[in-house]
């Protein structure tokens, strides 16, 4: 069944921003340095052929979709080269409908195709994972959501109902075995916090290279205005939740961090923690040891970790570790294991007990893991990939609607603040934290309320485009 409402996709460009970090980021055994965006604008049109633009953006984070020791130029030559190819399929696969079935249709029926395709171009080398494609796949998707609403004048969040879609969410999710949900002749609007709140605590990224003690400083650090000890970040904006950055594969050193990074916090009164072990590890005991120690030890600390995040390897189809000696004694969140509701649902029996949205695993699946996730009582947050630029506001509005356990996480401003200066102009408490909050006031409008007509960003010339973008 169509609707009137419905849209296609008629034109894409795309754009890549290479930026540099003022300070390294440390995902697991890698270091970042230097990142891509990939910004994309999509135009779509309705029956009427009316059109309208829309446009998303992503961080292409390469040591984070793609953990390998092959080198970081091969992996990000062939993420690029996808985006490639993905601007050119957007641009004529003719898909009509809501944001959430078109999008949905490409993810299950163009992306893996692609994938195969790069991967077939690379011959014998490593394949790329499939968190991969959809990080590469999802500033399109996000772009769709937000062409969609500016078509239609009104925030897209406001068009996940019944009066926009025509699939309900049984079209799209199926319940878990023995609950008694029903997602037929349900939306995503149910699920969503309405009025959504515009002020949301701010968890700042305590990563495995930050410096805690000024006897760590070498004189090499940045002198740019910007703090790089964590109690001059905690003072400077008011912060009251951290998240710790830990190796996974170094208990004693992990244990360490996690008492170091406790104590700074008890001293300069921060309420939350989270542990992030980030996918290195391999036995529920490695981290029940670390708890179990904390708690003994330093119970106060122990107290301040509000959840888990992702100790184990993030293909939960090849490892599917039994968790629930983990989350007997906090909450543990999925993150990269969580590409879509199928493996949430997975996720769920092996005894995990809250989900990590990401927004760089696309607008539409983001939505509907939100839907299954929340219909099955588990707990939500919404992570962060070191969003600048316009990648900060999907991302902030997808914590605000979602209704997580504590914010959001915001860490763009700690590794490339100035990049994002045009969009601070327009979105200020976006890009920089107050009171250990950021603040979505300013977002409005349709779409995603980007208002990207008041910023002066200069784009550098188009990668690639394709169809109709006059």
């Amino acid at each position: 069944m169509s609707k009137a409402t419905d849209v296609s996709v008629v034109g894409s460009q795309l754009y890549m921003l290479p930026v540099r970090t003022r300070v390294p980021l440390k995902f697991g055994p890698e270091t970042l340095t230097d990142v891509t965006l990939a910004r994309v604008k999509l135009r779509v049109a309705d029956g009427s052929g009316k059109v309208a633009d829309g446009w998303g953006e992503t961080p292409l984070s390469v040591q984070w979709v793609w953990p390998s020791a092959i080198s970081y130029d091969e992996r990000h030559q062939a993420m690029a080269r996808l985006c490639e190819l993905l601007a050119e399929r957007w641009a004529s696969f003719g898909g009509s409908g809501h944001p959430i079935e078109v999008g949905s249709d490409f993810v299950s029926q163009e992306l893996p195709r692609l994938l195969n395709q790069i991967n077939s171009e690379r011959g014998t080398a490593e394949a790329m994972p499939w968190l991969a494609a959809l990080v590469s796949c999802s500033a399109f998707d996000l772009a769709l959501h937000d062409a969609y609403g500016n078509l239609h004048s009104r925030p897209v969040y406001e068009t996940y109902t019944a009066e926009y879609m025509s699939r309900d969410l049984a079209a799209y999710l199926v319940p878990a075995d023995g609950s008694d949900v029903s997602f037929a002749g349900r939306f995503p609007a149910e699920w969503l916090v309405t009025p959504r709140p515009n002020v949301l605590p701010a968890w700042h990224l305590v990563a495995g290279k930050d410096l805690l003690d000024a006897a760590e400083l070498t004189g090499s650090e940045p002198d740019d205005g910007y703090p790089v000890l964590l109690a001059d970040w905690i003072e400077r904006d008011g912060l009251y939740c951290l998240k710790v950055k830990l190796r996974g594969d170094d208990p004693e050193w992990d244990y360490r961090r996690l008492v170091a990074v406790g104590l700074i916090a008890r001293e300069n009164n921060v309420i939350w923690l989270t542990a992030d072990f980030n996918c290195t590890v391999m036995e529920p005991a490695y981290v029940t040891q670390v708890l179990d120690r904390l708690v003994t030890e330093h119970p106060q600390i122990w107290q301040m970790i509000l959840y888990v995040e992702q100790p184990f390897p993030y293909d939960l189809e090849k490892y599917r570790i039994d968790v629930h000696a983990v989350s007997a004694r906090k909450p543990l969140f999925m993150d990269e294991s969580a590409h879509d509701w199928h493996l949430v649902k997975l996720g769920r029996t092996l005894g995990w007990s809250g989900v990590a949205l990401k927004t760089c695993k696309t607008q539409t699946g983001a939505i509907l893991t939100l839907c299954w996730a929340k219909a099955h009582g588990m707990t939500l947050m919404v992570q962060d990939l070191s969003n600048p630029m316009l990648a900060q506001i999907p991302h902030c509005l997808l914590a605000a609607y979602a209704g997580t356990i504590m914010g959001v996480e915001t860490n763009g401003m700690q590794f490339y603040p100035a990049v994002s200066l045009p969009e601070a102009a327009v979105h200020p408490g976006l890009y920089r934290r107050q009171n250990g909050t950021v603040t979505l006031e300013s977002v409005r409008g349709p779409g995603f309320g980007y208002r990207l007509s008041e910023m002066r960003r200069e784009l550098p010339p188009v990668t690639t485009s394709f169809g109709n973008t006059a």
